[in-house]
Parts: C-alpha cells; sequence; structure tokens
C-alpha cells in the first residue's frame, strides 16, 4: 500500500470524546468545533491547489493501492485508520467479521467517486477488526467509531460524516445510533450494505445449536467474558458472550433476522427513522439462507427504519464483488441525492 503520511501520525493519540484534552492542541475541547459553526472551517480548508504533485494524483495508484493519510485516532495499537482526499466531509467504512484495510472490491472505484464529490473514505481498524470479533463487543465498537469521528471533529473540522456498514458492519452502525454517543450529532447518513442475520446463518451449521447451550451455561455461570472450544468458530477465539451475541434468537447481534416480528425489528431498528438511510440488499447473498424471502425481508428492514431507501442488487453476493458497478452507483446517487430525506447541517 502506497501512503502518504504527514505529521500528524507523530500526535498524541485521540483521546476519548469526554476527556477536557480531546480537542487535540491549544487547549480546546471537541465541542468548541461544533458551536464554532462551519464560517470559521472554511478559512482553514486546505484547497486542493496547494497540495503536493502526489496528493493531487487521485486516491487510487493501482489495483490495491490507495494513496492516502495513515493515522492514529484513539489510545490502543489497533486504532489505526487510512483516509483518502483532504476533503471536510468523510464517508466511513465499517466492514464485517475478519474484515481490515481493502475489505471489499468496491471501495477502489468509490474512493475515486468519492473524491471527485469532494468526500473523503476512511477506512480503519478496530478492536474487533480481522480475529479480534470474538472478544469484542457492539458496544466496544461503537466506542471507537466515536473515537474516530471525534478525530475528524478535533483534528479535521469535519462538516458531517456518512457510515457505510458491510455486513456486520451494519450492525455497528445501528447501535452506535442508539448510543445516542458524544458525536453522533455528525453522522449525517448511514448505508447498510448486506445487513444480515449472523443467527439465521449459524443455524445452519451442525454444531451451532450445542454450542449456543455451552455459551449459554457460561454466561450464567459468569464466564460470558472466557473463550469458547476452537471448533465454535474456526476464524477466530471467540467468547461465550460474543457467540450468544451472534448467534442466539434476541442476542445483541440479533437485528436482520427474518423470524423476528414487525414489533421486534421496530424495537432494535425504529431509531434509524432520524437519520437518512439506504439499505443495499445482495439478492443473491450466500450467507442468506434459501428459506428467506430476500424481498419481503428487506422491504420490512426499510418499513420499520421510517422509509429508508432500499436498493435490491439481483444476483449480488454478500460483499458485491460481482456487482460493483451497481453498488457503486447506488451509494454514490445516495450520497449526491443527499439522502432520502436530505442532508441536515450537522451543527444546526
Amino acid at each position: 500500500m502506497n501512503l502518504s503520511l504527514s505529521s500528524s501520525t507523530s500526535l498524541s493519540p485521540t483521546s476519548s470524546p469526554s476527556s477536557s484534552s480531546a480537542g487535540g492542541g491549544g487547549g480546546t475541547s471537541w465541542f468548541s468545533g461544533i458551536v464554532r459553526g462551519r464560517a470559521d472551517r472554511s478559512g482553514s480548508m486546505k484547497m486542493a491547489g496547494n497540495l503536493p504533485a502526489a496528493e493531487n494524483a487521485g486516491p487510487i495508484k493501482g489495483k490495491n493501492q490507495f494513496r492516502g493519510l495513515l493515522f492514529k485516532y484513539g489510545p490502543q495499537p489497533i486504532q489505526v485508520a487510512f483516509k483518502t482526499g483532504e476533503h471536510k466531509q468523510q464517508v466511513i467504512f465499517i466492514g464485517g467479521l475478519t474484515d481490515g484495510f481493502l475489505a471489499t472490491e468496491y471501495l477502489e472505484p468509490l474512493a475515486i467517486a468519492l473524491d471527485k464529490e469532494k468526500w473523503s473514505l476512511v477506512q480503519f481498524l478496530m478492536s474487533s477488526s480481522y480475529s479480534g470479533f470474538g472478544t469484542s463487543s457492539l458496544k466496544q465498537d461503537a466506542t471507537e467509531l466515536d473515537q474516530l469521528i471525534s478525530y475528524f471533529i478535533n483534528k479535521e473540522d469535519s462538516e458531517g460524516v456518512i457510515l457505510l456498514g458491510h455486513s456486520t458492519g451494519c450492525q455497528d452502525i445501528v447501535h452506535y445510533l442508539r448510543s445516542n454517543a458524544a458525536c453522533c450529532r455528525a453522522v449525517r447518513g448511514a448505508i447498510l450494505q448486506a445487513p444480515v442475520s449472523d443467527r439465521e446463518y449459524k443455524a445452519t451449521l451442525p454444531e451451532t445449536a450445542a454450542m449456543i447451550d455451552l455459551a449459554s451455561s457460561m454466561i450464567a455461570e459468569g464466564k460470558g467474558s472466557e473463550l469458547m472450544p476452537r471448533e465454535a468458530d474456526p476464524c477466530a477465539p471467540i467468547t461465550a458472550y460474543r457467540y450468544h451475541s451472534l448467534c442466539s434468537y434476541m442476542g445483541d447481534d440479533d437485528m436482520f433476522s427474518s423470524d423476528l416480528t414487525d414489533d421486534q425489528l421496530r424495537l432494535r431498528l425504529g431509531h434509524m427513522c432520524n437519520t437518512p438511510c439506504q439499505v443495499i440488499f445482495s439478492m443473491g447473498d450466500e450467507y442468506v439462507p434459501d428459506y428467506v424471502d430476500k424481498k419481503a425481508l428487506v422491504e420490512r428492514l426499510c418499513r420499520v427504519m421510517g422509509g429508508a431507501e432500499k436498493v435490491e442488487i439481483e444476483h449480488g453476493n454478500h460483499s458485491l464483488s460481482n456487482r460493483v458497478d451497481e453498488v457503486l452507483k447506488a451509494v454514490m446517487d445516495f450520497i449526491n441525492g443527499e439522502g432520502p430525506k436530505g442532508w441536515d447541517d450537522p451543527w444546526a
């Protein structure tokens, strides 16, 4: 990966939004970035014409080669992010289980398309990235996402972000926006790409039922943070809590299952009506069991979210690697069309 590093990589990591020093130099707080308004930020914007030639060459150099800025956004070693483009608006990509940088095929053309529209694409690592998902949680993901958004507010005078979740990254978005965390106000829109049920997929595997029973027993004995046997998940070590969250009925991660009632879905997703939202559903998703009526499911999901924009991609697989042009068009139409309800000024 080709990186253009700047002095910001040597800054001390961003502290939590509740810290009085979170604003960085000068002793300003993250909240001061909200109250001082857009007029102040516009004067500090870096104009593209003043950037070095390498930074004007576009966000992509070649296949799997991104140009941009690598930086730390939080105190933990894993809390590293990569941003293409020097723009005041950011699309933050949140991957699914086992994902990290360069998680999907559509990120390269998306970085190019966003750059043309004056948006930066941000990929970031958190405690649950790669094999860390089994010992993390949605709550931890939300905390780290909030730290990332705080970084953009305080260090780059962000004019707002759009969250783009893939797979389990969709659960992260739903949980984060329900948490009413410090920087939720900066979220101008949400895109859920492949919001599918981990529970319904796991239920198709022969070992799952016995493992759910084991996880439930361990949690009842106060051992929820202890690891399950290796056969519970061959991809990564996983705690009893996270296994139960992903695989059990009404577990914390159970948000998109087709057998949930409308009331249950509304309880989990109803707050999304407060944010312009798009749902991109792959009609050939290999992680959705054959018995699930995909069209009926995506219709229900959009309805309980207050009329989210629905995009059905025929024959698309889970990551849409076989339908890159279609997902790119859907995402850019949503962004350029200012969402189903129109963008709000996040600082108004």
